[in-house]
Order: structure tokens, then C-alpha cells, then sequence
């Protein structure tokens, strides 16, 4: 017999106790239950109505409780939701099929997040180097302004003390450079170099874009001398910025490229994708994750993909995307002394501010019942679902606008 839904009044009140109580400090979180999503809109507990530009951190990218995906996730929850990996599922290659034709990539790892996405491409990455490069290559180069997980290992590729001091002392064998200096890197790359690891666009350091330039010097470095490139597009993946890798804009192919957040629509997953020689180098025993690519999560992800090609999601990233650059671009004009500088691509997008009140605007904005994201003291961060409008995206900027000359006039 099933259970009849839930009826019963949430208490935001008692929620937020509990979670003070109960919950481990690991979150700083706004006074705000949400209960409900559609689209790109969120409801709270009182029934406010939320435009939600953030989207789980660039998570929703098809919209919140999109019906395709959520048939898809219910279809198969009442079907087969696990299997251990010591047995073949249905949909665990099927999906691998599909990521790697839209990445031209040869093999995929499964795990549950960015971050196991990332262990899986330092693992493979140490242990290719061994074989190919000699047994003492196992350096891993990555870039200031990182930032590639929470884990030890990945809190270490993460070239940020604020991350990692609480943690130290932390594994060794990573190298930290400027994203940009070439010379730097070229010195760098030594034997002992097992892979080169890189975010095309830097998220959490205020969306900052690489240089295309730089990408293609870091892929010839790397082909020169015979290390790997790992390209981190855990968050600017899965189609934000106009094509479905980041990388492919900038025309540069990884050796290994990690995938997460937007894939599965909220169902926790990770993917590793891996070709060449690399995509031969773990072998049974090497590497595994309990819930990586099961059923359901596997489910999730193709109902994802069928959403970004059926509704044209990508291209609309690009058109809508580009709009909203050059309407925030214009308002910087309108407004002076309030916007540094509009970077991003697609619909990533990151605003600096002229001044330190990135928080105070977040908090204005959320008044309105728009919500967005402040990195640091400076930097707005808009990472909307795909499929929000141009009437979306005007609102916010009307917003913006509102807060920031009220923020101007009162000094």
C-alpha cells in the first residue's frame, strides 16, 4: 500500500534548530527552507517564490524537478535503484556510450561527486606515469585559484591555504603555478610530472575564464613532454557555457576530463572519462566506489543528456548567456564605479564588483527573491539552469541594477 504525500505544515523555525543541533557546522546557511522547484523557480516553507540563479551550485541545469528526469528517476526507483559493481546494470554503459561520443573521450570511471571524479584522475594519472614515465613520476601540477574538492587529495590539488591549512599536514607530490605563465610551467614540467590538472573556467575563485592561448600551451607542454592534461569541468561541464566541455570552445582535448554536478540533475554522481593509453591503466582491484553508476543514478544522467539535446538547452546557454553578458556589460556602463569587470561564458557567469559588498548585494537580491551567489567579498556568481529566458535574466539585472544605486547613493 502506498504512503499517502506528506501534509503536514513545515516549521522552518524548528528545522533550522535541528539542523543547528543535529548537523555537522560545515555550512554557513541562509534562514531560508525550500521545499518545492520547478524550472528555474524555488519555493520556501512560507510559499515564497524564488528565482533561482545558482542552481545547486550549477547543479539544475535542466531546471528544478524537470518531468522527464523525474519519471525517469521514479520509473527506475521502482525498478532496480542498486547493483553492485561486481555485476553489470543496464544503464551504467549506455551512459558511458553516450558521454564518451559527446566527448570524444574512450573510457568512463563512475563515483558520486567532483571530488571522487578528481581522486579517480589523480590515481590514474600517478599510475599511468609509473608505467609510461618511470616510477618515480608522480607529480601532479595544478593552478592558483583552483579549486578541485574536499578531500585530502583534492583539498591538496586545490591551490588555496584558506582550504587546506586546517588539514596539514597535507599528501605531497602537487606543484602549484599562475594560471597564464607559460615560461613557468614549461620549467616546471620535469620528469617527475605525472599530469598537468586545470579548470577551463576557475569557479570558485569568481568564474574566471583560462585564456584559450594558455590551454593550448598547456596541451603542447604536455604532449612535448609526454605527461597528461586532466581537465576539472566538474562545474563548468555538462553544457553551461555553449558547447558541452568548456574545453571544446577553447578547441583543446584533455587526456582525462571530470565531470559532476549538472550531470545527474541532483542524483549524486561524478564521472571520470579517460582516453588513450590512460584509459587502459586501472585494472580490477585499482579503483572502485560502492554507488558509482548504479541504477538509478544512471538513469537520472541519460534522462539529463535527452533533456540538453531535445530541448536545445546548450544553444540556448550560448544565446541566452551571451545576452546576459552584454545587458550586465551595459549596466555596468550606466552605473560607473559599481562593476569592475563581466567575465564568464555562456551561462557562467561572474560579475566583480568595484567595491567589497558582493555579500550585502547577495542579501539585497535574496530580498527580492532572487538568489545568486557572492565569492569572496567582491564577486557576484550566476550559474542559472539552462533553460531560464531572457525575461529571467532581465529581471536580475533590473535588480541588480535597483540594489546597486541604492548601495552607490547611501554610500
Amino acid at each position: 500500500m502506498s504512503a499517502e504525500p506528506s501534509t503536514k505544515t513545515i516549521d522552518a523555525d524548528q528545522i533550522i534548530e535541528w539542523d543547528s543541533e543535529y548537523v555537522l557546522g560545515t555550512y554557513s546557511r541562509e534562514p531560508v527552507v525550500f521545499v518545492r522547484g520547478s524550472g528555474a523557480r524555488l519555493w520556501d516553507s512560507e510559499g515564497r517564490e524564488y528565482l533561482d540563479f545558482l542552481a545547486g551550485i550549477s547543479v539544475a541545469s535542466v531546471g528544478h524537478c524537470h518531468p522527464h528526469v523525474a519519471r525517469a528517476i521514479s520509473a527506475q526507483a521502482s525498478t532496480l535503484m542498486h547493483v553492485s559493481n561486481l555485476y553489470h546494470n543496464a544503464l551504467q554503459p549506455e551512459l558511458a556510450k553516450r558521454l564518451c561520443e559527446l566527448t570524444g573521450m574512450d573510457r568512463v570511471f563512475f563515483g558520486n561527486s567532483g571530488a571522487e571524479a578528481n581522486e579517480a584522475a589523480i590515481k590514474i594519472a600517478r599510475k599511468w606515469a609509473k608505467q609510461y614515465r618511470g616510477p618515480d613520476c608522480h607529480e601532479i601540477i595544478t593552478f592558483k585559484g583552483s579549486f578541485h574538492g574536499r578531500t585530502l587529495a583534492t583539498v591538496t590539488a586545490t591551490a588555496n591555504p584558506k582550504y587546506q591549512e586546517p588539514f596539514t599536514p597535507l599528501p605531497g607530490g602537487f606543484r602549484y603555478l599562475e594560471v597564464g605563465d607559460v615560461e613557468a610551467l614549461d620549467e616546471a614540467i620535469t620528469d617527475k610530472t605525472a599530469a598537468v590538472m586545470i579548470e577551463p573556467i576557475q569557479g570558485e575563485s569568481g568564474v574566471r575564464p583560462v585564456p584559450p592561448s594558455f590551454l593550448h600551451a598547456v596541451r603542447a607542454l604536455c604532449d612535448e613532454a609526454g605527461c597528461l592534461l586532466i581537465l576539472d569541468e566538474v562545474q563548468c561541464g555538462m553544457g553551461r557555457t555553449g558547447r558541452f566541455l568548456a574545453s571544446q570552445v577553447a578547441g583543446v582535448r584533455g587526456d582525462i576530463v571530470t565531470l559532476a554536478k549538472a550531470i545527474a540533475s541532483g542524483i549524486p554522481m561524478g564521472a571520470c572519462l579517460v582516453r588513450g593509453s590512460a584509459a587502459c591503466t586501472l585494472v580490477p582491484g585499482d579503483h572502485g566506489s560502492t554507488f558509482g553508476g548504479q541504477p538509478l543514478a544512471c538513469a537520472a544522467a541519460l534522462a539529463t543528456l535527452d533533456v540538453l539535446e531535445s530541448e536545445k538547452l546548450i544553444d540556448n546557454a550560448a544565446t541566452v548567456g551571451a545576452q546576459f553578458m552584454s545587458d550586465l556589460q551595459a549596466l555596468a556602463d550606466r552605473i560607473p564605479g559599481t562593476i569592475k569587470e563581466v567575465r564568464g561564458l555562456g551561462l557562467m557567469v561572474g560579475v566583480e564588483l568595484a567595491t567589497p559588498t558582493a555579500k550585502a548585494v547577495k542579501a539585497r537580491l535574496m530580498e527580492k527573491q532572487i538568489i545568486v551567489n557572492a565569492v569572496g567579498d567582491t564577486v557576484l556568481r550566476f550559474l542559472p539552469p539552462l533553460m531560464v529566458t531572457s525575461a529571467d535574466c532581465q529581471r536580475v539585472v533590473d535588480a541588480l541594477g535597483h540594489v546597486l544605486g541604492q548601495i552607490q547613493a547611501t554610500g
